[in-house]
């Protein structure tokens, strides 16, 4: 199960990519800029936007050693820039001048990989500065690229469907040419290895426009060389994969589609899929797990950055209605004390006591209104109190919440559940938006809705009618 925790919406163009290590979320666009945010809480950091570069933002990526955040873009340029202060460490042109689709650190943070459009990839020292060398990889566009990790490895996709594995002095070690009917679109290698003796073993995962998410076997020992076995093809999303990445401890593997779906997946043994498919707007694009491997950041074509938590964080990592159990709407001003205590807001309880904020005042207030109403002059505080209600409105009540009574596409306790033409109930007020705003398909199934008829589902409202009486 995953809870959508905050969706980010500074960007104003598609965001192309998304990077999480354990004290930031770094994202990009086609608006040009690089946006970096704490991972604590998801407030932009004060030096962004980062604006360096000329044309739309392809790929971002932060360095496990914590010090470098890099990205490329159409203008040919990687920039090299600084975490703590977001100032450009250096700007390096890839050789050609061709646009740059991709780029990734090495596990020890002292190389730095980038694809471009002319089917080069380049290799650069990051301490230095300066580029190590080039090569040709065919006459596709370079999209993906991934380190192995031991360091000494990486893997390049291109448009024309070819997986390739290259050492570090761009020597090229093996090659699948049709790893993907039509073309790969993101390949990621499992941070975890597999020691047979003289034989190392690596996972990769990679997506492509043949709408399959394929899992490899990558073995390399030195006296037989290295091998490439197709071992897994999931087939959960019904439209071209976009991106793919593996959490940190190789547990969980999670993929975007262009059907607007994202599918986490028990990556242990046979992957199955771990959590239902959530959801966008529009084509998914970016996807990423923080180190810890509870938090997952999605990015799509409609803008927006979503943060999920995923799996048993939902009942142990977080406080999912401060003291109670009840649902916001049913909070007393007493509750609402309480909640304010717990998240280090104690200076606001006699404020909020004296303005009579119950639960469903508390999530209907607003920047203005702490200002004006409540006069909250601290505009840090104003801030940190919406970010807080912002979680609210996305939290679940707790692990023991049936699924069935959640709407699908909001994650919430449904009030007036509608049963739609695809068999699925869901909130009446989400299931009307998702339908006048031209998505003619089932938000589950991703099929034509061949009628847009509600019927209320008055068996379910009892239902949760019962299971909250009992709260």
């Amino acid at each position: 199960m995953a809870v959508l925790l905050r969706s980010l919406q500074q960007h104003g163009g598609d965001v192309n990519c998304c990077s999480l290590s354990t004290e930031l979320l770094a994202t990009c666009s086609g608006d040009k800029t690089v946006r970096v945010y704490s991972s604590s809480d998801f407030s932009e950091l004060p030096f962004s936007p980062l604006t360096g570069h000329g044309y739309g933002v392809h790929c971002c990526c932060l360095s496990a050693c914590g010090t470098y955040l890099a990205s490329c873009s159409t203008d040919a340029l990687i920039i090299l820039w600084s975490t703590t202060t977001g100032a450009v460490m250096a700007k390096l042109e890839h050789p050609g001048r061709s646009p740059v689709r991709v780029c990734c650190f090495s596990p020890d943070s002292a190389l730095l990989l980038s694809g471009a459009s002319d089917g080069t990839v380049a290799l650069w020292g990051v301490r230095e500065k300066t580029l190590s060398r080039s090569s040709v990889v065919c006459e596709g566009t370079v999209v993906a690229c991934t380190f192995s990790p031991c360091g000494q490895m990486f893997v390049t996709g291109t448009t024309l469907g070819d997986l390739r594995l290259w050492n570090l002095t761009m020597n090229q070690m093996r090659a699948e040419k049709d790893a993907h009917d039509l073309g790969v679109n993101c390949c990621h290698f499992s941070p975890q290895t597999n020691i047979d003796g003289q034989t190392m073993k690596f996972q990769l995962a990679s997506g492509g426009q043949d709408s399959q998410l394929k899992i490899w076997i990558i073995s390399h020992c030195a006296t037989a060389g290295c091998s490439m076995k197709l071992v897994h093809t999931l087939t959960a999303q019904l439209l071209p994969v976009l991106c793919c990445a593996f959490s940190f401890d190789g547990q969980m593997l999670v993929s975007g589609s262009v059907d607007k779906t994202v599918v986490v997946y028990d990556a242990v043994s046979k992957p199955v899929v771990f959590s239902p498919s959530l959801f966008h707007c529009r084509y998914v694009t970016a996807c990423a797990f923080s180190p810890s491997g509870l938090i997952l950041a999605t990015g799509s074509m409609d803008k927006r950055v979503n943060i999920w938590r995923i799996g048993d964080a939902i009942s142990t990592g977080r406080k999912s209605l401060g003291h109670s159990r009840k649902m916001v709407t049913d909070w007393t001003e007493e509750d609402v004390s309480a909640w304010l205590q717990e998240e280090g807001l104690d200076v606001l309880v006699n404020t909020f006591k004296a303005n009579n904020i119950d639960g469903p005042e508390l999530i209907t207030l607003t920047k203005d209104t702490l200002s004006t109403d409540l006069n909250i002059e601290s505009l840090g505080l104003r801030g940190k109190v919406m970010r807080k209600i912002e979680d609210l409105k996305f939290a679940v009540i707790g692990s023991d919440v049936p699924d069935e009574f959640l709407c699908p596409i909001t994650r919430e306790v449904m009030k007036d559940p509608v049963m739609a033409a695809d068999g699925y109930s869901y909130e009446r007020e989400a299931i009307k938006s998702w339908i006048n705003t031209s998505n003619h398909s089932s938000p589950m199934t991703n099929l034509p809705l061949h009628s847009t008829i509600l019927t209320p589902n008055r068996t379910l409202k009892m239902a949760i009618d019962r299971w909250k009486a009992t709260l």
